[in-house]
């Protein structure tokens, strides 16, 4: 287990490197760079020279590469941003924990209500239930985050003003009590986790509905029938927990769309999260700011793949014990 567990290790820092060089090559050499951003006719060519200077981009593509790897590795220096001259380190203490919050908010909508809905119709198959369950669920998955954010915005915020439509907090939020300001960041969160965890939501429903149905017939279920189990039972405790081990592999997947459907949802509701300042910073070409981000988004995907590989062997005794294969009696 040990071996494994290194080889896993080194292969996902091998990995982590290739996409961060991949990532800084094709930045840097994509038409344009970060003085062109400054578009004052004030600026002189002498002046933008400097800036290139200031910024390390006179070097030679190598060397910057040299220099930037040098930098991560070896003193964990990830430099300062370019649009706002402030160290990237600080700039992703102050945006990691809001997408932490839409993430973990709208993964629990995910999982809660696909849960929810796909044992509702893996239930009821073949009823015009489960059949509304399986049209609805997929209508909800091809739905665009960025349209079904700007939908809801015009019916929640402005057609029915039941919650706001944008930002993490209310003006004069600092002046609030504890309770005032947790109800206002929780208004302030509800649609954009909404929209960001109800289309995933359809997609797993399908999947927990095709992973129950095919463990209803199997003859432990039989089993516990005829124990005389109740049926809720039956599909909540000896169903759904054999039905979990496909499932858990879906949970790595979704860490990856989460993550993707966060940078729509952030700048569709103003949200103050990576995935905001990943938009911003590949409209000011901030170099630093979007190795950075790459990173901890490459870090959290290789994370969440190495923790459904846990899970998957928590729910599923087979996978930790070893093979029985080569022995004798």
């Amino acid at each position: 287990m040990t071996g494994f567990l290194l080889r896993r290790l080194a292969a996902s820092l091998l990995l982590l490197v290739l996409v961060l060089s991949a990532v800084f090559f094709l930045i840097h050499l994509a038409p344009g760079d970060p003085t062109q951003i400054l578009e004052d006719p004030r600026i002189s060519a002498a002046q933008r020279a400097h800036l290139r200077q200031v910024f390390g981009l006179d070097r030679p593509l190598p060397e910057q590469y040299a220099a930037w790897l040098y930098a991560v590795a070896v003193r964990g220096d990830w430099g300062l941003s370019f649009a706002q001259r402030r160290p990237v380190t600080a700039l992703l203490r102050e945006a990691l924990p809001a997408t932490a919050l839409l993430g973990t908010t709208a993964l629990v909508v995910d999982f809660g209500l696909g849960t929810l809905l796909g044992v509702a119709a893996a239930r009821r198959r073949g009823s015009a239930f489960d059949h509304l369950i399986r049209i609805v669920s997929l209508m909800l998955y091809s739905q665009p985050v960025f349209w079904l954010g700007l939908m809801a915005i015009l019916l929640f915020s402005h057609a029915w003003h039941l919650l706001p439509s944008s930002h993490m907090h209310a003006v004069g939020a600092e002046r609030m009590g504890a309770a005032e300001s947790f109800f206002d960041l929780a208004r302030h969160l509800l649609l954009p986790a909404l929209v960001l965890g109800v289309p995933m939501a359809g997609a797993t429903a399908r999947f927990v509905r095709a992973s129950l149905l095919e463990v209803m017939g199997r003859d432990y279920i039989r089993a516990a029938r005829a124990k005389g189990l109740s049926e809720r039972r039956v599909v909540w405790v000896h169903g759904l927990r054999n039905a979990l081990v496909p499932i858990i592999q879906v949970f790595a997947l979704t860490i990856p769309l989460l993550l993707s459907g966060s940078l729509i949802t952030e700048v569709v509701f103003a949200w103050p999260g990576l995935g905001r300042a990943t938009f911003e910073a590949i409209l000011a070409r901030d170099y630093p700011v979007i190795l950075a981000i790459t990173a901890l988004t490459a870090v959290v995907v290789i994370a969440s793949n190495f923790m459904a590989d846990v899970l998957h062997a928590a729910a599923d005794p087979r996978v930790r014990e070893p093979s029985q294969g080569g022995r004798t009696a």
